[in-house]
């Protein structure tokens, strides 16, 4: 029987695993404080199979794009939990370390937001979160239902805590009292919970079944595929996508569904943002990529290598290197900041904001590829606002061509480069890349053409042999010169011998 996969939103993790803390399944004196924390603080997806589903040393695998079957397309089902669910832990908690609110976020003054609101800030865009839920907050003006695969309700209610803060970074209205704010504040939410930690199906009493769930925790990539699907039909023009599915290159993935499900949203000219994945400690998720190219992935994630169909996100730190918490893949179109992150408190009835999370250590930082993503699918709406005419592919086309590329003009770790809204929303591109467009690593430099030594040598022999000539001439002339002056001194001389010191003649001889 095929494994189901596990679902967790890619927040990082941090010092210790959270799954390893919610593995029991019955409480103990922590669960319930690992559980806060593994709502924001998990990050990657990970396979429910058990652990003799896989060989113990897999070979390697080398694999390419995946093929999509339009016939696993799932049918747009009513928003409703797959089988009952309850509550099991506590809502998440998190909370606000900075005192001063005013300056701008790192993350935000990196993109220069302000400058790119002066041509676009999302208005008549609808992006879908696919994620936790969102809570509804007074700086998120337009939260649109879009049902619960959870709990059975309309999906504004967030325990987990994660798409609440995906949410904020898109579409939160500034305020006069700090200095965050949303990508694109003018564009709607359309919110989804179909994924939680803090729920679980009611019937545990079963023993462990290759099919099953992990034991904590609900959605599959068969609840997001059906997710997918739903939004689109409900009019999202851009679809957040949060979370991954990881598993080792070549032992399979059984995703078909949902690589129908974000094919079906790109043929209907939406666009789909998803995260490339954090790298683990343990899981499924755990080996990062290295090298480059298709040939070099241990790690495949989904649905970020669906590249065909979707705009896949890593994320870069505040100086814009590559993050370490982010999962390379030939199939990361573009990057954005996803560290030291701030957003909308995702608590219930939270109205201020967040930048960190509840820990087993204490508190620590919100990052991971799920907060880079929501950046892009803010930036996917200003781009659709300001032009409206441009199909899904086209607005995919202008958000990498005009990003920072790093010096090879593209690799698998932030794909064409770090995202510009200002480029995107004002550069003058032609219809198609050209060359200078196409992103491309940098040839070396030829080397230099080859220097014929003969001329050099003969010019050389010759300076030689003239200097050789001129030596033996002056040789050949010194003794003459030399008998010259000897006979003129002669003359000189004989006279003043023969004359006294009074210019007389003197009488006798020598």
């Amino acid at each position: 029987m095929i494994p189901a996969l596990r679902l967790k939103p890619c927040a990082r993790t941090l010092q210790n695993d959270p799954w390893s803390a919610l593995s029991a399944r019955h409480g103990s004196s922590w669960r319930a404080a690992a559980a806060r924390m593994a709502a924001v603080a998990a990050l990657a997806i990970g396979l429910a199979a058990p652990a003799a589903a896989a060989p113990a040393n897999p070979g390697r695998h080398t694999i390419g794009p995946p093929a999509v079957n339009p016939a696993l397309l799932p049918v747009d089902p009513r928003p409703v939990p797959p089988e009952p669910t309850e509550q099991r832990a506590e809502c998440a908690r998190p909370r606000l370390s900075r005192s001063d609110q005013r300056e701008p976020p790192r993350a935000q003054q990196i993109l220069d937001l302000p400058a790119a609101w002066r041509y676009s800030q999302g208005a008549g865009q609808k992006v879908a979160v696919i994620d936790t839920g969102v809570n509804r907050h007074p700086r998120l003006h337009a939260v649109q239902p879009g049902g619960d695969f959870v709990g059975g309700a309309d999906g504004t209610a967030d325990c987990d805590g994660h798409g609440t803060l995906v949410a904020g970074i898109i579409a939160s209205a500034p305020s006069p009292d700090d200095g965050f704010a949303g990508v694109a504040p003018e564009a709607t939410i359309l919110a989804v919970r179909q994924l939680s930690l803090a729920y679980e199906p009611k019937d545990r009493r079963r023993g462990p079944d290759p099919a099953a769930v992990t034991p904590t925790g609900t959605g599959t990539v068969h609840t997001l595929a059906a997710a997918v699907v739903h939004t689109v039909n409900l009019g999202a023009t851009v679809v957040n996508i949060s979370q991954v599915a990881c598993a080792t290159a070549g032992l399979g993935l059984p995703d078909g569904a949902l690589g129908a499900a974000v094919k079906y949203a790109y043929d209907r000219n939406v666009v789909v943002v998803a995260a490339a994945g954090n790298v683990t400690q343990t899981g499924p998720c755990a080996e990062r990529n290295t090298g480059s190219g298709w040939r070099a992935v241990r790690t495949v994630v989904s649905p970020a290598w669906y590249s065909r169909y979707v705009l896949t996100v890593a994320s870069v730190d505040s100086d814009g290197a590559p993050s370490e918490l982010s999962m390379p893949g030939p199939w990361v179109s573009v990057a954005a900041p996803g560290r030291s992150i701030v957003s909308l408190d995702s608590a219930p009835g939270g109205s201020g904001l967040v930048d960190s999370v509840q820990t087993r250590d204490g508190s620590g930082p919100i990052e991971g590829t799920s907060f880079a993503t929501a950046f892009v699918s803010g930036l996917a709406a200003l781009v659709r606002a300001r032009f409206p005419a441009l199909t899904a592919q086209q607005v995919m086309d202008r958000i990498t061509r005009t990003a920072h590329s790093p010096g090879t003009g593209r690799d698998d770790q932030v794909g064409h480069g770090l995202v510009d809204p200002v480029a995107a929303l004002t550069a003058e591109l032609p219809d198609r890349p050209t060359v200078a467009d196409r992103s491309r690593a940098i040839p070396a430099p030829p080397p230099p053409p080859a220097i014929d030594p003969t001329p050099r040598r003969v010019a050389t022999a010759g300076s030689i042999a003239c200097l050789l000539l001129l030596a033996l001439g002056a040789a050949a002339a010194t003794p003459l010169r030399h008998s010259r002056l000897s006979s003129r001194t002669t003359r000189d001389v004989r006279p003043r011998q023969l004359t006294g010191r009074s210019g007389q003649r003197r009488s006798g001889g020598a």
